[in-house]
């Protein structure tokens, strides 16, 4: 019975972080983008804090190590989130978790421009795949919108600058990733994006906002801070240390599917075919990529 625990808690990460995106549109749509990634953030880094304590992981970074936590934070949290949330104004929370799900894409992509990693001619035919699959989602179906210059909305290009962003992200954390566990890496990597969004959010006079959140923007808010920022990753990284990398990756194919049917449910999205289509051929693009 123990050995289920860690897919359970692969699955509970890739369905909450699903309908993360579902939870930010509602916020969004009550209060600024950077206000929802302050409070969010706020709420979540001390429980990541807390699993880091526990653990016995804690430790200060040391000499350099504050500048490139900083650079991370800034990539991974302050510019990543911001890109979401302002993305999330005009673009589906649907149409967002299948662009989210070509990182590991440009992650590949950039593996083998930077990091002269080998793309064989099966992964570079899955890179593809998953780009026309976005142009199908983005366009609901309709190619020949793109030729006109059409790209979905404004929400849908920032979508995929933070999908691009995210790969650069972690394809940078790898050296981090070499001398930290990765709770106690992340929580400094939000904690430190936290602080640099924290001057934006003070600057900007945004604290005013907190109190034009309803209960369901609250609600919200809850579960971006509680179970997308905080135990969504304590679970995530449970299941990484018990279950070998291949097999906990594939629950993140269960990540857009799930985004799809919470925006049905609580946003009424409809669910069309070019987005089932577009989404399907994503995954088979994503799964060549990663595919050993």
């Amino acid at each position: 019975m123990p050995k289920i625990l860690p897919y359970l808690e692969a699955l509970f990460a890739v369905i909450v972080w699903g309908a993360s995106f579902i939870a930010t549109k509602i916020a969004v749509g009550q209060i600024s983008p950077i206000a929802v990634v302050w409070i969010r953030f706020a709420i979540g880094i001390p429980i990541l804090f807390i699993a880091v304590f526990m653990r016995k992981q804690f430790a200060f970074p040391k000499g350099n190590e504050w500048w490139y936590f900083a650079l991370l934070g800034f990539l991974g949290i302050t510019f990543h989130q911001w890109l979401q949330s302002n993305g999330l104004q005009t673009a589906q929370a649907t149409t967002t978790a299948w662009i989210v799900a070509t990182s590991p894409a440009f992650i590949a992509v950039l593996g083998w421009l930077v990091l002269k990693e080998k793309l064989s001619a099966i992964q570079s035919f899955g890179i593809g795949l998953a780009m026309i699959g976005v142009l199908v989602v983005v366009s609901k179906g309709n190619l020949a919108s793109l030729a006109v210059g059409q790209f979905g909305t404004v929400g849908d290009f920032l979508i995929l600058i933070s999908a691009v962003n995210w790969a650069v992200f972690s394809i940078l954390s790898r050296r981090g990733l070499r001398d930290h566990p990765s709770t106690r890496m992340t929580f400094w990597v939000m904690t430190i994006g936290w602080l640099i969004t924290t001057v934006a959010f003070l600057a900007q006079g945004k604290t005013i906002e907190i109190t034009q959140l309803d209960s369901r923007g609250w609600a919200a808010i809850l579960f971006l801070g509680i179970f997308t920022t905080g135990l969504a990753y304590i679970a995530w990284f449970d299941a990484l240390a018990q279950l070998p990398a291949a097999q906990t990756g594939a629950f993140l194919f269960i990540e857009p599917p799930a985004s799809m049917v919470v925006a049905a449910i609580i946003l009424r999205e409809s669910i069309t075919l070019p987005a089932i289509f577009g989404g399907a051929v994503i995954i088979l693009g994503i799964w060549l990529v990663n595919r050993k």
